[in-house]
């Protein structure tokens, strides 16, 4: 895509219906007093640097060739993390060049957004080595990625106050396979990136209802592994993503039960949960722990670790409601100098 294309579908994209034909989606209402939503990073334009880091897992090599050359096809310019391609056992290098990247990044005045490369594991090693203060002077920017990503997510979330997407990344499949991203995936991420994406629709409801709040959560495994930690999340009047892949029911069952115990779950305002790949039939499981909270409980949105997989912002004002089985935002852009 050239760079007259992508500013033509931004232009499209951000007059976009807010919702898929047939999806009433609920308004959203102002926050309830002390749940705030995030500090909103600007959009992104054409011509803006992103730049790609590995904080997490080894991407491989050709799945991000192949994701930055869709970045650049939408008119960015994309540096890349100068370790992002090593290697250190089942992480993407050192934990100090990982580290090294992200804040490098985050902290370089020419760079617009900070794209993750793929999950995996190791963003929980490298908070405790960032400059969360140098961070905090650099100002908002885009932050996007999903799964191990979560860490970085709830970590930005109380260090920063910055809303972040959580969505696909440029060296996974939905991004990066060898005949293209996968359409819806790419049309919602593109609208993340340059304008607002529309809500997401679920497929379920497990307790009815509608609520409103700012959206936290992610991936389930990781707000577990966070619990005890500084970055723990906190659900008090706020809408609670939950998705993951490759876990059985009852290892589902053991996460909440700790997040529960926790007391990470308490307050809820209502929960949206994603995609449950290849976890057999998690609802019954999903259901036994949600329901009792008499909020309500979405579910079948295509977010996480599915195919399309869509983006959702973490720490904007969100809304779900059950009649429409449907998770909604709502994004004050920051205006930008032209």
């Amino acid at each position: 895509m050239t760079g007259a294309a992508a500013t033509r579908l931004g232009a499209e994209v951000a007059s976009a219906p807010s919702a898929r034909p047939g999806t009433q989606a609920v308004p959203v209402p102002p926050a309830r007093p002390g749940t705030q939503a995030a500090i909103v990073p600007p959009v992104l334009r054409p011509g803006d640097t992103v730049a790609v880091v590995s904080p997490c897992g080894p991407p491989d090599p050709v799945r991000l060739a192949r994701g930055v050359r869709v970045l650049r096809d939408l008119g960015l310019k994309v540096v890349v993390g100068p370790h992002a391609l090593e290697r250190d056992r089942y992480l993407a290098g050192s934990d100090a060049h990982r580290a090294a990247d992200l804040q490098e990044a985050w902290c370089d005045p020419a760079v617009s957004a900070v794209l993750c490369a793929r999950g995996g594991y190791g963003a929980t090693r490298i908070l405790g080595l960032l400059d969360w203060e140098t961070m905090r002077a650099a100002g908002p920017k885009t932050l996007a990625g999903s799964s191990d990503v979560t860490a970085l997510h709830r970590a930005f979330a109380v260090e920063l106050g910055v809303m972040s997407w959580f969505g696909p990344m440029p060296a996974c499949s939905t991004i990066s396979d060898d005949d293209g991203p996968e359409p819806r995936t790419f049309e919602h991420f593109t609208a993340a990136l340059f304008a607002q994406a529309p809500p997401v629709s679920g497929d379920r409801v497990l307790s009815p209802g509608a609520a409103t709040g700012p959206v936290t959560g992610g991936n389930l495994s990781l707000l577990a592994a966070l619990c005890g930690t500084p970055y723990q999340m906190d659900a008090r009047g706020r809408i609670v993503l939950l998705e993951d892949v490759c876990e059985a029911p009852y290892r589902i069952d053991r996460m909440l039960t700790q997040l529960a115990q926790a007391g990470a779950l308490e307050g809820a305002a209502g929960f949206a949960l994603g995609s449950w790949v290849e976890c057999g039939d998690p609802y019954p499981v999903l259901e036994e722990h949600l329901a009792p909270f008499g909020v309500p409980v979405v579910a079948g949105l295509p977010v996480g670790h599915g195919s399309p997989q869509l983006s959702v912002p973490m720490g904007a004002l969100g809304a779900i409601d059950a009649e429409s089985c449907s998770l909604a935002w709502s994004i004050h852009n920051r205006d930008r100098a032209p």
